[in-house]
């Protein structure tokens, strides 16, 4: 039913994939764009990382890098998603999409517009449905996660980590001090209070609770002071690093929901 529809996704971290295998699923063609250096944490299970891999796959859904957008529709053909390095969305400018949906979560809006394709959803805040998209997804944990917003915007950025087995910062990895990272534990390990993770110019990252490491930066990456670099789960659920989370599955059932309210009132399907 979908199949003649291509979806381009702005953004491969791990809500974003979530978002895209339900898509992938669903039976629409995806196209991912991603910047030179993506950031992502839980690289396990996020497409983001196949910038750095050139392959992977993930819950049975393989992706791969491509240079251009030719190439990625030749990908498309094969039952791949195509991953390309195109922060600044150059192909919308010169192709016909049908649907875009940015799923960067950056809190604000990096240059989405209504004009770029026949229908556009804004995942989080940053987006007003009605103005810059047509609709946006709410992404913050709570009763109205994944909520299917046509006008106005998601609830603010509030800057708190959401609560997850009783903490929320604390859960939160972040760098002690600018410089090229040496990861010490990987994905999948559980981890101590005091643990030390990961190293920064020789200053040491330790673990503030106890869990399993959910989601780590890419070894070698330069960070700065005080940046996100890693997230520890206290639920000690080891198998939950290698999967599409809670919160990327509610969140892509809204954005599928959007997309299919949007083809049924704007395209007549």
């Amino acid at each position: 039913m979908f199949k003649n529809f291509l979806v381009v996704v702005r953004g491969g971290g791990d809500i974003a994939t979530g978002i895209i295998h339900r898509l992938y699923r669903s039976g629409f063609k995806v196209i991912i764009l991603e910047i030179e250096k993506p950031s992502h944490i839980r690289r396990k299970v996020a497409f983001a990382q196949v910038i750095y891999s050139g392959e992977m796959e993930i819950d049975g859904i393989r992706a791969r890098y491509v240079d251009d957008f030719s190439e990625a529709l030749m990908c498309v053909e094969e039952g791949i998603i195509p991953v390309m390095n195109d922060g600044d969305g150059e192909i919308l400018k010169n192709n016909k999409i049908n649907i875009l949906v940015d799923a960067i979560l950056a809190k604000i809006n990096l240059g989405t517009k209504k004009e770029m394709a026949d229908i556009v959803v804004g995942v989080g805040p940053g987006f007003t449905a009605g103005e810059d998209v047509d609709a946006v997804i709410e992404s913050n944990r709570g009763h109205n996660l994944g909520r299917v917003i046509t006008d106005g915007s998601a609830e603010p950025n509030t800057g708190i980590p959401g609560n997850i087995g009783g903490f929320s910062e604390e859960r939160v990895v972040r760098a002690v001090s600018e410089g090229e990272i040496k990861v010490v534990r990987d994905i999948g390990s559980f981890v101590k209070r005091g643990d030390i993770l990961a190293t920064i110019q020789d200053k040491k990252v330790k673990a503030k609770i106890d869990g399993v490491l959910r989601g780590v930066i890419n070894d070698g990456f330069y960070v700065s002071k005080g940046m996100k670099i890693g997230d520890i789960d206290p639920r000690g659920i080891e198998e939950n690093c290698f999967t599409i989370s809670d919160k990327a599955r509610a969140v892509a059932g809204g954005v599928l929901e959007a997309v299919c309210y949007l083809l049924s009132t704007k395209i007549k399907i």
